[in-house]
């Protein structure tokens, strides 16, 4: 009966296509607007690098750059010459090493939530972990796991626990007192708390730490290639920056951030999912 409309008189059944429609409109809009703001720039882009005479190895043209771009796409994906060859390398480390420490991230701030003794002994060695510079301990990861996939995975997985573990941990602190109230007053377990009140009420906060680990885990793939890698994006970069090809670098790094959109595109639609009701989260900014 909450589905009917009440009108002069008559019950009609609303009209479930409209808020598609409405949605259909506004995608189409902002779809319209990219491409302009993107048509845009390519032209000025293209009229800066005529006019001013810059030197292709400076600074591309656009043109130049689609070309290097759709060369790379064509070679058999097979090939360590294709470009997907490298880029389904550098995202199978990625999505591994998110996966990996966006659980481990999970599990750690929920223990610490749980108890405030552990949250003081471990919390200050992440922070303290963190601060480290990535510089520094990336050569021991290769020293430990070799310049195959798996460095790149632990390097990916170390980056992406920390902005998790942080944005996780507030969301199980912030729930309301009274909802625990409630539960202690229907002799509920620990368990039956964390898992019908504590869990769901840290989602939002959860997934605004996966929209940020998914990023870190990216650019942590990418940044053990440059350290020392067999394939991936990051060691071609490395390789045509050696012979100024600076519009294929120009293209890899187009191929990088449409990627990079693609997976957070990828968790937004699982907030959208199982956090439906709690709009877009914030996280906690990681520097």
């Amino acid at each position: 009966m909450s589905d009917l409309i009440v009108k002069r008189g008559t019950i009609t059944l609303p009209d479930k296509r409209r808020p598609s429609i409405r949605r259909l409109l506004a995608s189409s809009q902002t779809a319209v607007s990219v491409l302009v703001s993107l048509a845009l720039l390519m032209a000025v882009w293209q009229t800066s690098v005529t006019a001013f005479a810059i030197p292709t190895y400076v600074l591309p043209t656009p043109i130049s750059v689609w070309k290097a771009l759709w060369a790379g796409l064509m070679v058999n994906p097979t090939s360590r010459a294709s470009f997907l060859y490298h880029l389904v390398d550098t995202l199978h480390a990625a999505i591994f090493g998110f996966v990996i420490g966006s659980t481990f991230g999970i599990l750690l701030a929920a223990i610490m939530a749980e108890s405030r003794l552990i949250q003081k002994l471990i919390f200050p060695y992440i922070v303290g972990f963190q601060c480290l510079p990535k510089v520094a301990i990336a050569p021991l990861f290769i020293i430990w796991f070799g310049y195959a996939i798996e460095s790149k995975i632990a390097i990916s997985a170390t980056l992406v626990i920390f902005p998790v573990v942080l944005n996780s941990l507030e969301g199980f602190l912030s729930v309301e007192r009274e909802r625990l109230e409630l539960m202690t007053s229907l002799d509920a377990s620990r368990w039956q708390t964390f898992r019908l009140i504590k869990f769901p009420a840290a989602l939002p906060f959860i997934f605004a730490g996966l929209n940020v680990g998914v990023v870190q885990a990216f650019l942590g793939s990418i940044f053990a290639e440059f350290m020392g890698a067999q394939r991936g994006i990051g060691v071609v970069i490395a390789q045509l920056s050696t012979i100024s090809d600076t519009a294929g670098v120009f293209a890899l790094l187009l191929l990088l951030a449409a990627s990079g959109y693609f997976l957070i595109e990828i968790v937004r639609a699982f907030q959208r999912k199982f956090a439906f009701w709690s709009g877009s989260g914030k996280a906690i900014e990681i520097g």
